[in-house]
């Protein structure tokens, strides 16, 4: 294992971390980070934990908001303390070694790549459905070739494009809060006060037990992915340090009102059995408090969350591998930028398998996005694994050398980071032993140990190579 400062200069606050250009400000960073993490996983992916979980998919839903809201702390420290391009990647090779960083980065690319797909698939179905007569995959390509186009684009055209995504997508949110809390106390025309009477009036407030809680977190947890990207965003902004600190403050706990309140309005306003609350949850209160053509509004919303989405990951991903080519973990030639500052080779590879589901919707439009999805379900949770590992130790390496960089701490160091620890070790045990969710453990549990492998073997010869040289 190699020491996590050895040979490898720590950036003071504030200075450079990549010869890009900065190009985006406090308020792009914000968005970014808000609008990384509000996506289907919350507009869609709510009805299933709550058709579990019932009212109790409150407490499941706070349970994976407090734990991503700690790993997004332990990423804030870490970045604002040792500011760099590859965010947590970086990290784990600063404080593990090469063949952490290089095994964190790769998987968190063929995470996003994947995940790619998956979003313009899912867009694609949307418009399909407007549409019936222009094919899902004809839709995948439009979508991919559009938003490649505009992450090989200037960086601040990208940041101001995610920015306006960002703001609908939350303007949603808010006015479903609103219309939903008016439902909830009888302020709307010509509708009763509901009350809090649906959170017992179905089987209670817990109907499937504790049991149902830990379903509806493991269909939650998930949902919260997406917030590292204002980290790998930090690097190309006009001051990483305290855009970064500030970003972090605002984002994790709007977050959490957002996905938590959201939750909320559904469960109160409706009884959690309903049958359209499991498929299609924020429709079906739109419907019930009677705003016209509810649906659509909300394919319109899901339609740009999902479009949102995939540009943000588009961009992280084409970072993370730029970072680890700059690491030499990644071939030499990804390292090249445009007079613009932007990685275009980067964009494009991490763009390819984007491309190639446009043939997999041709061939399997049915099976496709399940397929993809159980090939790197679980990868999040290694990441965020990771990073708490990494901060476990960087904090020491911090307090030791720079304590004043530590101007944006992790809670209750180190307890609730082995706690974070913990639960992330018991998500992972319970989504084996679950039959759904399985095949979802093992197809990362098979990539993680190959990544693992070549990054272990590449330190090993990097290793003989400089004890050759010595």
């Amino acid at each position: 294992m190699t020491s996590p400062t050895k040979n490898r200069p720590v950036a003071a606050p504030g200075a450079a971390v990549s010869e890009r250009p900065s190009a985006l400000g406090a308020r792009h960073l914000t968005m970014i980070g808000l609008g990384g993490a509000i996506g289907a996983g919350l507009f869609v992916g709510s009805g299933a934990g709550i058709a579990v979980a019932g009212p109790g998919i409150l407490i499941s839903f706070l349970g994976a908001g407090l734990l991503a809201v700690l790993v997004m702390r332990m990423m804030g420290e870490m970045s604002v303390a040792f500011p760099a391009s590859g965010a947590f990647s970086a990290h784990a090779e600063r404080a593990l070694g090469s063949w952490a960083g290089f095994t964190v980065g790769w998987l968190y690319w063929a995470l996003i790549s994947v995940v790619l797909a998956i979003e313009a698939a899912g867009a694609a179905v949307i418009v399909h459905g407007w549409v019936p007569s222009v094919p899902t995959w004809v839709w995948v390509l439009v979508f991919m070739a559009g938003l490649t186009g505009a992450n090989l684009a200037a960086v601040r055209k990208f940041g101001e494009f995610e920015f306006w995504f960002a703001v609908l997508k939350v303007g949603a949110i808010v006015g479903f809060l609103v219309l939903g809390g008016l439902a909830v106390v009888g302020a709307l025309p010509g509708e009763d006060a509901i009350g809090l009477t649906n959170l017992t009036a179905h089987g209670g407030f817990l109907p499937h037990g504790w049991e149902g809680v830990l379903s509806g977190l493991l269909a939650v947890v998930f949902a919260f992915g997406g917030m590292e990207i204002v980290t790998i965003a930090a690097a190309e902004s006009e001051d990483p340090v305290r855009g970064l600190s500030s970003a972090m403050r605002s984002v994790v706990w709007r977050l959490l009102v957002f996905y938590v309140g959201s939750v909320a309005v559904v469960v109160l306003v409706l009884p959690w059995n309903d049958s359209e609350v499991g498929r299609s949850p924020f429709v079906a209160v739109l419907e019930h408090i009677g705003l016209p053509g509810a649906a659509q509004v909300m394919n319109v919303v899901l339609l740009a969350a999902l479009l949102s989405a995939l540009n943000a990951n588009l961009y992280a991903a084409s970072r993370m591998v730029h970072s680890l080519a700059e690491r030499g973990e990644a071939p030499g030639w990804l390292r090249g930028v445009s007079g613009s500052g932007v990685p275009r080779r980067a964009v494009l590879v991490s763009v390819f398998f984007g491309f190639v589901s446009v043939l997999l919707n041709f061939w399997w439009p049915d099976s496709v996005f399940l397929w993809m999805l159980n090939g790197v379900g679980a990868i999040a949770l290694v990441v965020w694994i990771t990073v708490a590992v990494s901060q476990l130790r960087l904090r020491a390496v911090a307090e030791r050398e720079a304590p004043e960089r530590l101007v944006f701490r992790v809670w209750g160091f180190p307890g609730l980071t082995i706690l974070a620890l913990v639960a992330m070790g018991a998500l992972l045990v319970l989504l084996a032993v679950e039959e759904s969710s399985r095949p979802q453990v093992v197809g990362t549990g098979v990539l993680t140990a190959v990544v693992l492998a070549i990054g272990l073997v590449r330190e090993r010869r990097r290793r003989r190579k400089e004890t050759a040289v010595r």
